[in-house]
């Protein structure tokens, strides 16, 4: 059992913030105003929990190359979680999920992180996010909830009339409440379309005809509120566009401009709206995190100039909280007092436009491929967030690591305020 032991490592992980290291991520604020140069740290031991000497947040490396125990197994270069914008943990977090570099859907322990078990399945599932047993799965032509402990699937519909169901693909979630999807399909006759559907009424509401808007459809997702679907088009030029429909089918946004936001997640703002908090690549906002409305797409500048590089909202219990992951080069970062400064970070951003900012982790994360970006993803309740890091070695492992937070300082958001706001 490691438990015992993980459980004394943390207790040595708080004792030594109590005893001096800054404590922005786990406790309370250091400067989140100016920049933060790099600490060096040695790579932490396979689920021996750690101190980021920088914020003095806990750091537990949960992956290594190989074997992790009951079958489940690493690959030598990589293995994670799916995507800043897919939920890791299940409902009550006593599941985490690995997807990438596994030796199939590996299922570590949610708070131990011991590894638990793994099952080979195609299609798309995401977590469902009230029913902690289940996942919500999209495959050819079915879609299903299927339960991975026991590995019973319930078919919720499937039809002649489409093939090659889509859940997204790669960047489609549920409902707030997992009552509705997005599912892409390709029809009977040919057409490209996307439909919402409602998995406890097992009914589909219209097809979307894809082709009235211009450009390919990469990925589309239903709204947290389970009423609009926004859909990611990509031009001939290189422009990556939104189209925004109501799930009856009613166009009623495009966003032209490219990448306006991207890279990032769907939440509730504290006006009940729904927006889409990312990174803008475009004028007058361009390399700003920016939120924007699915309503009636007025966008909002949350930060300054930087480099942030995805978004995460799956803290759905802090809505109110988005959770970046930035790169960058620390140099660069440190010589522009204009920009916000963050560098191969991941950070808590409150979107209401107070500025308030919660330090979490240096990634010592160089940039190298894909795979060894850092896409941090939040758990359900905020409590953790999983991220990626080749650990200052580009091209060598990219290791997952967890770091744990504690909110109960965190009730006024004034508390810790940037001026990294434009």
């Amino acid at each position: 059992m490691r438990l015992p032991a993980l459980s004394a490592a943390l207790l040595l992980v708080c004792v030594a913030a109590l005893l001096g290291l800054r404590t922005a991520g786990g406790h309370g604020s250091n400067d989140a105003t100016g920049f933060v140069a790099p600490v060096a740290m040695d790579l932490p031991n396979y689920l021996r929990p750690a101190a980021d000497p920088a914020f003095g947040t806990s750091i537990i490396r949960i992956t290594k190359p190989g074997a992790l125990g009951n079958g489940v197994v690493c690959g030598p270069k990589y293995c994670s979680h799916r995507y800043s914008s897919a939920q890791a943990w299940n409902a009550d977090q006593t599941l985490l999920l690995l997807d990438n570099g596994c030796n199939g859907m590996c299922f570590l322990d949610g708070h131990t992180y011991e590894a638990l078990f793994w099952r080979k399945r195609g299609g798309e599932c995401e977590w469902h996010p009230r029913s902690a047993e289940l996942m919500i799965c999209v495959q050819d032509r079915a879609v299903s909830t299927w339960a991975p402990r026991t590995n019973h699937e319930d078919v919720l519909f499937t039809s002649p009339d489409y093939h090659d169901l889509q859940f997204g693909p790669s960047k489609g979630n549920p409902s707030r409440d997992g009552s509705r999807i997005a599912v892409r399909a390709v029809r009977k006759d040919g057409a490209d379309v996307v439909f919402a559907f409602d998995l406890n009424q097992r009914s589909k509401f219209p097809d979307i005809d894809l082709s009235q808007v211009p450009g390919t459809a990469s990925s589309c997702t239903i709204s947290p509120l389970g009423t609009h679907i926004l859909c990611f088009q990509n031009l001939l030029d290189g422009t990556e566009q939104r189209a925004i429909f109501t799930v009856d089918g009613t166009l009623s946004q495009r966003w032209t401009d490219h990448h306006r936001p991207g890279h990032g997640d769907l939440t509730i703002d504290a006006d009940g709206s729904e927006v889409y908090v990312g990174i803008s690549k475009s004028n007058p906002d361009k390399f700003q995190v920016i939120k924007r409305r699915l309503s009636d797409g007025k966008a909002t500048s949350l930060t300054a100039y930087g480099q942030a590089e995805h978004a995460s909202a799956r803290a759905i219990a802090k809505g109110d909280w988005v959770f970046l992951s930035y790169g960058g080069d620390p140099d660069e970062v440190s010589a522009n007092p204009g920009w916000a400064p963050y560098a191969r970070e991941v950070i808590a951003l409150r979107i209401d436009g107070s500025g308030a900012v919660r330090r979490i982790v240096q990634t010592r994360n160089p940039p190298s491929d894909y795979w060894s970006e850092t896409h941090a993803s939040p758990s359900p309740d905020g409590s953790q967030v999983i991220w990626s890091s080749n650990w200052g070695v580009p091209g060598g492992p990219v290791y997952e690591f967890v770091s744990r937070l504690d909110w109960s300082e965190y009730k006024n958001p004034k508390e810790v305020v940037s001026n990294d706001q434009p």
